[in-house]
């Protein structure tokens, strides 16, 4: 009995310490002081310090609190069984590369890596539907653009009334200059984030959340 007691201090003690430590990496990772958390979550400033010195274990709705103030899924504080495997997440990042073989790709391999350790890697949900979230929204942008290029040779005809090559030769020169600068977009945002996950700072992508944040 005694060494059942013990045993559950030991794992409420390193959750707590698990809760601790991983309070502390995401505030800063979000440039927030102790002082801003606690506004932000509306908690006392007591309370943040309690929590990141391992005094305490959060109840429900401090936990909520604490969680919403900081955008993250609450098992990114709790699930003490999670890894950091900073790597991993850069794979994954760097997956999304694989646009330059074919669009689609940049959000199928993702999807992929993310279920393959969904559960069991710490910020992996937050970095995947990030990656995931631009690669769709990229794309939606990238057919919207092809298709337009399509239409420039029917709005050309019903304008002047005759086909010309010039008409193909200007949406030849449209096609070219988006292609190429919808690519280097996407190339440089990738490799802009890949070095932020290097200096653990918080990932920075534009787009619209399609399967949530």
């Amino acid at each position: 009995m005694l060494f059942d007691l013990g045993l559950t201090e030991n794992i409420t003690l390193m959750k707590n310490t698990f809760l601790s430590e991983s309070l502390k990496e995401v505030r800063k990772r979000k440039g927030l002081t102790q002082e801003e958390l606690a506004e932000n979550s509306k908690l006392s400033l007591r309370t943040i310090q309690r929590l990141e010195g391992s005094e305490t274990t959060p109840n429900g709705e401090t936990l909520r609190r604490i969680t919403n103030a900081l955008n993250i899924d609450q098992n990114e504080l709790t699930d003490w069984e999670l890894k950091t495997d900073v790597s991993f997440l850069k794979s994954i990042n760097s997956s999304a590369l694989s646009f330059l073989l074919f669009p689609i790709l940049g959000i199928l391999l993702p999807s992929i890596l993310w279920g393959s350790k969904k559960g069991q890697v710490n910020n992996l949900n937050r970095v995947a539907k990030a990656i995931i979230n631009f690669q769709i929204t990229w794309n939606l942008l990238f057919f919207i653009g092809l298709i337009f290029g399509a239409f420039i040779v029917t709005y050309k005809i019903e304008t002047t009334g005759f086909i010309t090559p010039s008409h193909f030769e200007t949406r030849n020169q449209f096609y070219l200059y988006f292609i190429g600068i919808m690519y280097v977009l996407n190339l440089i945002i990738i490799l802009f984030n890949h070095i932020r996950l290097q200096k653990e700072k918080e990932m920075c992508y534009p787009k619209i959340n399609f399967i949530g944040k």
